[in-house]
């Protein structure tokens, strides 16, 4: 098979919450491989400056600073993107927020907060661009989940429901859409070394903990997502859809 089916060359990749973390370094990957991006968030200068940096590296991007978790801002910014940038090719719901507490004590308020970060804005963002792919008979929609879409741990339960729904939300979007040329897929990421995760990562329980129960034997670096999202994403994977793959160094295993 020619590596030019992982060619992004000619399409455009929205990545929701990718101003930081982990939705940086996937759009960053897509852009290098050949995408328009279009960088996300609800800090315009935090945005502002993701896009910059990529321009910076000779990488085509853009700006949309809406509020994932507010559908109606969700599909102005979406016709608006669609109507200045161009086709939505990719999509990325990578937008999501942590939040620890022991379940007897969670509030109210902060599960809903995490339910609408993590598993609303997936429904919101994907009906609004799969509108226009849907037109178009064409598109590559990718969930990000987490290993926590299928195990658990004490004090973040809001966390898990979130994404073992985005687990099968991405099931029954790839049943839904399949027939309008749709492919919806999702990746679940392990644990990374990222900026919010720098004190677990100091933690020597915690990382010891981490490296003995992951085969692998250490966290992930954030540019070992990059490959699995433009596979997913290429014509490469033209033939897979509705399934989560689990970049985890094994630990769902």
């Amino acid at each position: 098979m020619s590596l030019a089916r992982f060619k992004l060359d000619g399409r455009t990749a929205l990545v929701t919450g990718s101003s930081a973390g982990i939705g940086q370094a996937i759009l960053r990957g897509l852009a290098e491989a050949g995408a328009t991006a279009i960088v996300n968030g609800r800090d315009k200068d935090k945005v502002a400056k993701a896009a910059a940096d990529l321009r910076v590296a000779g990488l085509k991007a853009h700006e949309a600073v809406f509020d994932v978790t507010d559908a109606a801002a969700t599909r102005t910014a979406v016709e608006r993107i669609e109507r200045e940038v161009g086709p939505i090719d990719i999509l990325v719901n990578n937008a999501g927020i942590q939040r620890r507490t022991p379940l007897e004590d969670f509030p109210e308020e902060t599960w809903r907060e995490v339910i609408a970060t993590n598993l609303d804005s997936v429904f919101y963002v994907s009906k609004a661009v799969a509108r226009h792919m849907i037109t178009r008979k064409r598109g590559a929609i990718i969930n990000i989940c987490s290993v926590m879409s299928e195990l658990a741990r004490p004090t973040v339960v809001p966390y898990t429901a979130s994404k073992g729904g985005v687990k099968m939300l991405t099931k029954g979007m790839a049943i839904d859409w399949g027939r309008h040329g749709i492919r919806v897929n999702g990746i679940g990421p392990g644990y990374f070394k990222t900026e919010l995760n720098a004190a677990l990562v100091a933690d020597a329980k915690f990382s010891g903990w981490i490296e003995g129960r992951t085969p692998l034997g250490r966290w992930g670096n954030l540019d070992e997502l990059v490959g699995a999202a433009v596979f997913l994403a290429s014509d490469a994977a033209s033939f897979v859809t509705g399934h989560i793959l689990y970049v985890d160094g094994g630990m769902t295993s």
